[in-house]
């Protein structure tokens, strides 16, 4: 990862209260990149305007079309679609060029999401924004990957 470049990073790893739940996923790694000046902590689910908490939402694909879903069978796609936008405006404001994501989530999801039945099966895919910064070239990177390079998440 770049040290020099700001990156983007879920909220909920720098310890905001912004999970569906909320609660956080807290990643000591993830604070100390918002301590340092380097990261920039964003929610895109909050940014599209929905409350936290909020009922659990999952992405279900709908052929090509993918679709956020919640636990109470409403579609909040717009919800998730508008707060990846804002999310990655304020990434490309800021000059990001990379993002530490939370794993699974239907925003930010890297590589892997849950499938949409609300069973805990993991199935490939990006959430929305996560997809977006891809789309943009950002470099994308989870909690796992700071792990695995020696940096601890407590979860």
């Amino acid at each position: 990862m770049n040290t020099h470049k700001k990156i983007i990073v879920s909220a909920c790893l720098a310890g905001c209260c912004c999970k569906y739940s909320g609660g956080d996923n807290l990643c000591e790694a993830v604070v100390e990149l918002v301590r340092q000046g380097r990261a920039i902590p964003v929610c895109p689910e909050q940014l599209g305007g929905l409350p936290t908490p909020r009922p659990c939402c999952e992405i279900r694909k709908n052929g090509e079309a993918v679709e956020v879903w919640n636990d109470r069978d409403e579609n909040v796609t717009e919800y998730f679609a508008r707060g990846a936008q804002e999310a990655f405006r304020i990434a490309s404001l800021a000059g990001c060029t990379a993002a530490v994501l939370k794993e699974r989530s239907p925003s930010c999801g890297a590589g892997v999401i849950y499938d949409g039945t609300f069973q805990h099966i993991h199935v490939p895919g990006d959430g929305l924004f996560a997809a977006l910064c891809r789309e943009n070239g950002l470099a994308i990177f989870t909690e796992s990957d700071l792990e695995e390079n020696g940096e601890p998440c407590s979860k």
